[in-house]
């Protein structure tokens, strides 16, 4: 098969809207305390996940949202409340106080999972990713091009679980301060990107 434009424009496209660079120290700081091998796992399930939705999204998004009454705009703005809920815990330690207080009782198996809420939804199969995946598709002429934008989709998310795993690791070698550090930037950072989807949400239902 030869690749057109259309793959192209579709992996740059995802890329981007997707961002497997800006998702993994997040991802890391959200995972802050859980086993590699459990971090691993969450971050799997939630690219699956994202792929699933953004599949549905592709073929059958614009019927729902319109048998559902829901534009792309209420999504973002119910995604950045959610997304700037995370925020605050983050920058002000409120996950790790949970932790904390229930260290002893709580056994590795019962780490906080982050795979569906807000890993694969809002982060990475957001409003944006599925306006695009939305938008590509009607893009695509026939089967062939069909199938580029989901090899497009399936590049982005496989480099973005390979994004998620690697964050981890490399980001606990730092230390506990240099983390807890980072945690609390990357907060502040998610919180800035949740405002920006809030403002966007706005923006579009009132602006025309």
């Amino acid at each position: 098969m030869v690749f057109t434009e259309l793959f192209v424009s579709a992996f740059i496209t995802l890329f981007v809207v997707i961002d497997p660079p800006g998702c993994a120290p997040i991802y890391a700081g959200l995972t802050k305390g859980a086993t590699n091998a459990q971090a691993r796992n969450m971050a799997l399930r939630a690219t699956f996940i994202a792929a699933i939705i953004l599949t549905v999204f592709a073929f059958f998004g614009e019927d729902l949202l319109n048998a559902l009454h829901i534009n792309l705009d209420s999504f973002r703005i119910a995604g950045g409340l959610m997304l700037f809920f995370i925020a605050f815990e983050m920058v002000f330690e409120k996950r790790t106080q949970r932790r904390t207080e229930r260290a002893e009782k709580v056994t590795a198996s019962e780490v906080e999972d982050v795979s569906v809420f807000p890993m694969a939804m809002p982060m990475l199969a957001g409003p944006g990713a599925i306006a695009a995946i939305m938008l590509l598709m009607n893009e695509a002429n026939g089967v062939e091009q069909t199938i580029e934008v989901f090899l497009a989709l399936g590049l982005v998310l496989v480099m973005t679980a390979a994004a998620l795993v690697a964050a981890g690791p490399l980001i606990r070698l730092l230390g506990d301060k240099v983390e807890a550090v980072i945690t609390r930037l990357l907060g502040v950072l998610l919180a800035a990107l949740a405002t920006q989807y809030v403002i966007d949400g706005l923006r579009g239902s009132f602006v025309a």
